[in-house]
């Protein structure tokens, strides 16, 4: 299955920014999941059609009211296992 792979930089760790990811994939009907990692940063990998995969993206780029975001990296990426659905949060 293709998939996007993001990380997004900036103030995006403590102001809602994966619930607000949560709440625009299961909007889009995308599969996946998002999560904070240790260096301030949140993750995330989104499958299924890749035009709305894509809008999930352009979505995390602005992020919630409330973030900062800095710098957002995409990869497209082959992922072996299905991707949870509905999109979650990984803790």
């Amino acid at each position: 299955m293709r998939a996007l792979h993001v990380v997004v930089e900036g103030r995006v760790q403590g102001v809602g920014f994966r619930w607000f990811v949560r709440q625009e994939a299961r909007r889009l009907g995308v599969a996946g999941w998002v999560r904070n990692r240790p260096d301030g940063s949140v993750e995330l990998t989104v499958g299924g059609e890749m035009a709305a995969a894509r809008r999930l993206v352009d979505y995390a780029r602005v992020g919630p009211e409330s973030a900062d975001v800095r710098n957002v990296h995409v990869a497209e990426v082959q992922v072996a296992d299905q991707l949870p659905y509905p999109f979650s949060v990984l803790k």
